[in-house]
């Protein structure tokens, strides 16, 4: 088993260390920009905290010169930003990254770089400078900040570098960020895990809980909004320990209360809540502010006691539906999401029949279920009684149908209301349609024009089915 590490108290970057990043940044872009115009391709795996770290690096190569490209084949670097959660996502991002092989054959001066959950694993790390020559740099997830000094040193020197993390967490603002949309914005408010789930790898590589200043998070939200940013998303692998370190100056719920005061027609969202940390503080600022999202995704994984001790959830099932039943008192219109395992070791068919019981009982509006992924490295990937494919096989199902029953319920009530949808774009599933999502986050299917997209608007939903709602505009949003 993965030993906990030993790491030192998070810092923030030095003036003199945020000096020395931005001239190796400006060395990079006097090589590349100094012949043909060169590209940069990130290729993302993982969690929403993965996607905000790829425009970080995105944000990052712009800066030193490259210009952004989708296509790999078209690239001069790829950074492949990688997942660690689930066995799946690693299993892919090498899959992935094996076939770059022939891009470097075809291109010998092709950079390949290959960043976060994973390589933060040092048997991942090692397999990858062991076993892909041709992969030029790594770096973990604590070591972002320093990505201008490590591809420095490969352009310079041609020589591959790998910076594994080290238990030495440095938080650096004003990383440059090339955002994928400019009316949506994550913005991460703190890094790490203290929790240590015996089935989760993150606090292995993501080091330990640390918060952004407060004064930080909101210049970066006031900047957003000014620029016309109308949904932000707070990030953190449990925002409800932000600002543990701070001595009660400021925890999640004030720092939610103070965003809110900033001026502008935009709503807030964050993610994701630990249920033993979620306070009635919380519950109350949420009610209290319209500008955040009435949306909570509050992970149960468990319906069992005895499954949610194993896991090391730190709650029970009754503290967990009293802070349903408080949501609901406060928010009526509160859409309620959950994560749900299938298939922890030692699961028994009475476990899971609780599980199915939490489910029927706290009605979720959406609820997201994996089936266990053993992942080495953590206690649960020890424990005797590890569940047969099949039986997992047999619950997975179960579990779905009677989700996918109370979700269709639940949606139901909004046919013939009327409700404000910040318009995404063109559906991917269905191109004829545009899309959006509800204060709730409930998915929109509706007619609109390529000038909506960016903006609220009112929707009357005429429909309702499992996974979305169908409906008309019937006039702008305010």
């Amino acid at each position: 088993m993965v030993e906990k590490r030993k790491d030192v108290p998070a810092r923030y970057a030095t003036a003199q260390e945020i000096q020395s990043q931005m001239e190796y940044t400006s060395k990079i872009r006097a090589i590349v920009t100094a012949g043909e115009v060169k590209k940069a391709c990130v290729v993302t795996y993982g969690c929403q905290q993965n996607e905000a770290d790829s425009e970080r690096i995105a944000g990052m190569l712009r800066a030193m010169g490259y210009e952004k490209t989708d296509k790999e084949e078209n690239a001069d670097i790829i950074v492949v930003n990688t997942c660690a959660v689930r066995d799946h996502a690693e299993q892919r991002a090498l899959s992935i990254t094996g076939g770059y092989k022939h891009l470097k054959a075809k291109k010998p001066s092709l950079i390949i770089g290959i960043s976060g959950c994973m390589v933060s694993k040092k048997e991942s790390g090692d397999r990858i400078k062991r076993s892909y020559p041709y992969i030029d740099f790594t770096f973990g997830t604590e070591k972002l900040w320093q990505m201008p000094e490590i591809l420095y040193g490969v352009i310079s020197g041609q020589k591959r570098i790998f910076c594994p993390n080290e238990g030495k967490p440095i938080t650096m603002e004003g990383i440059p960020v090339l955002r994928e949309n400019p009316y949506k914005a994550w913005v991460s408010i703190m890094y790490g895990c203290n929790n240590f789930c015996t089935y989760c790898i993150v606090p292995y590589v993501r080091g330990r809980e640390r918060s952004r200043r407060p004064e930080d998070i909101l210049n970066e939200i006031r900047g957003l909004v000014a620029d016309g940013c109308r949904e932000i998303t707070l990030l953190g692998q449990n925002v409800n320990s932000y600002g543990k370190e701070f001595g009660g100056e400021c925890d999640f719920a004030d720092l939610l209360a103070k965003i809110c005061e900033i001026e502008g027609d935009y709503i807030v969202r964050f993610m994701t809540s630990h249920p033993k940390d979620a306070s009635r503080k919380l519950i109350d600022t949420m009610a209290a502010n319209p500008k955040i999202a009435r949306q909570f995704h509050l992970p149960v994984q468990s319906g069992s006691d005895r499954i949610l001790k194993a896991m090391n959830r730190n709650y029970t099932r009754e503290s967990y539906l009293s802070l349903i039943r408080y949501m609901r008192e406060k928010m009526p219109d509160i859409a309620i999401s959950t994560d749900i395992i299938v298939g922890f070791p030692g699961e028994t068919e009475e476990d899971f029949e609780e599980t199915l019981s939490i489910v029927r009982e706290a009605r979720y509006d959406m609820m997201y279920s994996f089936i266990y992924s053993k992942r080495s490295g953590t206690p649960a990937a020890e424990m005797a009684d590890q569940i047969p494919p099949a039986v997992t096989g047999a619950r997975f199902p179960r579990l779905l149908e009677v989700q996918n029953e109370i979700s269709l319920e639940r949606n139901l009530v909004w046919e013939n209301q009327t409700l404000r949808v910040l318009v995404d774009g063109r559906s991917k599933n269905n191109p004829e349609k545009f899309s959006g999502r509800t204060d709730g986050n409930k998915i929109v299917l509706f007619d609109a024009d390529d000038s909506d997209i960016g903006k609220f608007v009112n929707i009357r939903i005429t429909k309702a089915q499992t996974f979305a709602l169908i409906g008309e505009i019937v006039n702008d949003g305010r």
